[in-house]
């Protein structure tokens, strides 16, 4: 063990060490974002970029769309048939569509919301495979006092019925995992091994999770290791400081490049979507610094 005078100079050097490589700018990437005079830095393509348009919601959609595609992102997350065109117009692909959900709180954990959802659903299927789309959202809903038994159970007998035209249009139902703790007070799909099991009892390939990390490095943590281990049953990303759902720099507690890392490790070939809520004034800078880190 070492003596507190052996401890207090460590200390000291850990931080004189600190505050050189500060100075170095060897964290740069993590600093303040600075207006963007360019746009054009070349992505290193191990990740799919995509950013989720409801965090940039007062920036109009071609603005949006024009500044993505200057940033190297692919793809706007969480739009819907009206918003296509616009995305299509700049080249862009919507990764995450949605529009056939109730809400976040109403979801197929209940059977009172199974006529609505079967609907709404077998409504929109189609309309996002004729589009060239892949993944459309879905949500557990509430507990409302349900055991896990029953949720799933409920859960699995509503997707079983939109599996075959979801299979037919190629079209992938993805479930949100949402924290419990901070955001969505009494949401069932708030574990990954919750989410894991129900793809399980589902038993298609076409119903999988997206594994929101800022959601599930409040709930669960070991963010890594739960992704290496349950990758095959994710099929999209999204990001966000933890806490606050803001910027993904030093301000928030993960260290988001490692993250990523692991991510192209499992030979992930989906999309990375930036789902944090800019405290800076300028949003794209914000957004343009996000990608950056990520982008290993």
């Amino acid at each position: 063990m070492a003596t507190n005078q052996g401890r207090r100079s460590a200390i000291r050097n850990m931080i004189a060490g600190t505050a050189a490589i500060g100075a170095s700018g060897v964290l740069a990437s993590f600093a303040e974002p600075t207006k963007i005079n360019t746009m054009n830095n070349k992505l290193k393509g191990n990740i799919n970029h995509s950013v989720c348009r409801w965090c940039y919601a007062d920036i109009p959609l071609d603005q949006l769309c024009a500044a993505a595609k200057d940033m190297g992102i692919k793809s706007i997350d969480l739009v819907g048939p009206k918003e296509w065109p616009t995305l299509q117009q700049y080249g862009l692909y919507s990764a995450m569509c949605n529009g056939a959900e109730i809400n976040l709180t109403d979801g197929f954990n209940d059977k009172t919301f199974h006529e609505t959802l079967i609907k709404n659903y077998s409504e929109m299927i189609p309309l996002v495979g004729k589009a060239g789309y892949k993944n459309l959202i879905c949500f557990s809903g509430s507990r409302r006092g349900k055991s896990d038994e029953t949720g799933w159970n409920n859960c699995a007998e509503g997707l079983k019925q939109l599996m075959p035209l979801a299979e037919k249009h190629g079209v992938i139902l993805v479930m949100e995992l949402l924290n419990s703790k901070v955001n969505h007070k009494d949401y069932q799909c708030d574990r990954t091994a919750w989410g894991v099991e129900l793809v399980k009892r589902v038993g298609s390939d076409n119903f999988r999770l997206l594994y929101d990390i800022y959601h599930m490095q409040i709930d669960e943590g070991d963010v890594i290791r739960t992704i290496t281990d349950n990758h095959e049953y994710i099929a999209h990303y999204h990001t966000g400081g933890v806490p606050g759902r803001n910027e993904i720099d030093e301000t928030q507690e993960l260290f988001y490049p490692a993250v990523m890392k692991a991510i192209v490790a499992t030979g992930f070939k989906g999309y990375v979507a930036q789902e944090f809520i800019p405290k800076h004034a300028d949003k794209l800078a914000s957004l343009k610094q996000g990608i950056l880190i990520c982008d290993v």
